[in-house]
């Protein structure tokens, strides 16, 4: 295999409206697979021109949930490699460069490998020195495992056995567009994190109404580290506290009504 030649490896890529950042995306990969899959829930902004004009095959699809959407981007996927990236996330050459390497001696030694993410925010180059990072199993084998099919939560599930290796490089994560554009996903998403708790049948304390947001702001600004980031780092650290409680309050807000209307009846 030559250094140019892609890998046996697919990426697959969920997204919508993300016609300003899947541009990155797509072209930091496209060295490293000759299978780039974006699954596309009704863009709006021209998201699946630019990724088609970048050799990615686009697919639309109504969006179901995380896990469910990412299962059947799993399913689309040509190879038994697969790597998946969010619209808003780049992998730099470092660390493609890294994931050629796996397949130095034939193919990869583990079944599948936790990568780092790391976020960038507004006016940063780069991931903070000591920015806090998440490590998923991002890329992984077919047969390893696959997306939980849960609705809000964003993880891979592998089979028993399965045997985990851990990159060096770091997923580079632009999460936020501006501080309003992230609260308005965050509001979003905690509809999605009440919908799944009530699923379950879960009934979170009241008393987490007083202490969320207090709680993750501190993990936030200090054990995530956006106390390193300057203002930013605190603004982001008020809107992800604030996104915590809003699941909260959702919660007990849809409880009462319910409570309301059955004392109705």
């Amino acid at each position: 295999m030559t250094q140019k030649s892609p890998l046996p490896l697919s990426v697959f890529i969920i997204c919508r409206n993300e016609a300003d950042r899947i541009g990155p995306t797509i072209e930091a990969v496209r060295a490293i697979s000759d299978d780039i899959v974006v699954i596309d829930s009704g863009s709006t902004d021209g998201t699946q021109a630019v990724a088609a004009a970048l050799g990615a095959r686009v697919i639309e699809r109504p969006f179901p949930g995380y896990g469910e959407q990412k299962r059947f981007g799993e399913t689309q996927c040509r190879h038994e490699w697969m790597l998946n990236v969010d619209a808003d996330e780049v992998v730099p050459a470092r660390l493609a460069d890294e994931i050629r390497s796996l397949w130095a001696n034939g193919a990869p030694e583990c079944d599948a490998y936790a990568i780092r993410i790391a976020e960038i925010f507004p006016g940063e180059g780069e991931p903070h020195r000591f920015a806090y990072t998440l490590a998923p199993v991002r890329l992984y084998r077919k047969s390893a495992g696959s997306y939980s099919p849960s609705p809000v939560h964003d993880r891979v599930d592998l089979v028993p056995g399965a045997k985990v290796g851990h990159l060096h490089g770091v997923i580079h994560h632009y999460s936020v567009r501006s501080l309003g554009a992230q609260i308005a996903k965050l509001n979003a998403y905690t509809d999605r994190q009440v919908e799944d708790l009530d699923a379950r049948g879960m009934r979170l304390s009241t008393l987490r109404l007083v202490l969320e947001f207090p709680a993750n702001f501190l993990k936030a600004y200090f054990g995530r580290r956006h106390v390193l980031r300057g203002t930013y780092g605190f603004m982001t650290a008020m809107n992800y506290a604030f996104f915590r409680y809003m699941r909260i309050a959702k919660h007990m807000e849809a409880r009462l009504l319910r409570k309301n209307r059955d004392g109705r009846r």
